[in-house]
Parts: C-alpha cells; sequence; structure tokens
C-alpha cells in the first residue's frame, strides 16, 4: 500500500513539474518591457553561500540557470546574507530558477546563492532583469470609450485565457489520479 502512495506523490509532483516548467518564461520570450541589467556568472561550492546586494529601485526579475550542479536562489529585503533559514522570496529547483523582486523591497535587498550538497560544486549564470511596466492602481484613465472598451475586453481576454491553462492542467491532473485510482483498487 506503500509503495502505491509513492508512486501517486511521484505522479503528483511530476504534473507539478510540468506545470511549472511550462509557465516558466524562457529567455528567448523574454517580454520587451524588461530590461537586461547585470549577467553574473559564478562557482559555488557544496553547502556554501555566495552573497550579492541588489540596489536598483523597481521591479525586478532574477533568471538564474545552474549550468553544472544546482545552485538554489535566496532573496530578503531584511538582511544582506539570506539563507534557507531566513529568506523572503526562494526559488530552489534543479536548473531554472526564478524570482521577482516587488518594488516595495527596501534596497539593498540581499541575493543569497546557496550551492546545494547533492553536487560538489555548482556553476550559475544569473540574468538580472528591470521590469518597466507601469501598473496603475485603479486603471489607466481614459475618456475615449473605444479605448476603455478595448481595455475591458483585453482584460477579460487575459483572464479567460489564465483560466483556461489552468482548467486544462486540472483537467489532466484529475484525469491522471482517477487512472491511478482505478489501478489501485
Amino acid at each position: 500500500m506503500v509503495a502505491h502512495w509513492k508512486c501517486v506523490l511521484v505522479i503528483l509532483l511530476a504534473a507539478h513539474e510540468l506545470f511549472v516548467v511550462n509557465s516558466f518564461v524562457e529567455d528567448d520570450d523574454v517580454p520587451e518591457e524588461w530590461i537586461l541589467l547585470h549577467v553574473v556568472q559564478g562557482q559555488i561550492g557544496a553547502g556554501n553561500y555566495s552573497y550579492l546586494r541588489l540596489t536598483h529601485e523597481g521591479k525586478i526579475i532574477l533568471h538564474m540557470q545552474s549550468l553544472k550542479g544546482d545552485a538554489d536562489l535566496y532573496v530578503s529585503d531584511t538582511t544582506l546574507q539570506p539563507s534557507f533559514d531566513e529568506y523572503e522570496l526562494q526559488s530552489v529547483t534543479c536548473g531554472k530558477d526564478v524570482v521577482y523582486v516587488p518594488a516595495h523591497f527596501h534596497r539593498p535587498v540581499g541575493i543569497g546563492i546557496y550551492g546545494h550538497p547533492s553536487h560538489q560544486e555548482s556553476e550559475f549564470e544569473m540574468k538580472v532583469y528591470y521590469d518597466r511596466t507601469v501598473v496603475y492602481p485603479f486603471g489607466k484613465a481614459s475618456n475615449n470609450p473605444e479605448e476603455v472598451a478595448a481595455s475591458q475586453k483585453q482584460s477579460r481576454s487575459t483572464e479567460d485565457d489564465s483560466q483556461d491553462e489552468e482548467s486544462v492542467f486540472w483537467t489532466i491532473l484529475i484525469g491522471i489520479l482517477k487512472l491511478i485510482f482505478e489501478i489501485l483498487f
């Protein structure tokens, strides 16, 4: 019975990874509103940290790729040396790690890169992007009825698209779970 639950857990984790990988933004698909600020490359030993400071204001996106081994990303606006015990934001995947640093975080922001102990040494490349999109808290003011209608239509279509993607994911996941339960019981 325990082996069956392990199988279910593995399938759930695989489905989650598929969802995460499909929602990840590739370098080729970086929005034109994002400006590349820095590219940082480095190496980190197993169980060690490398620390960086982010002083740039605004919404920042950290894209880190583990080129060798497994480097993890920890971010904090309360300490300059975040760790897996003390952080506000994190990404701890094997391979690509992404963290969105909100504009309201106090600067400087501490960035900790951790070399996972599963590998003797990890190599990484991190690209730092500035998101220059402007968010209007109450929507952009416009008196033109055509612009208002177009904006509302675009807003609805974006919401519908995200709901469709989520619906497909849950449909597949439920189908997989039904299949597993039919096999087990």
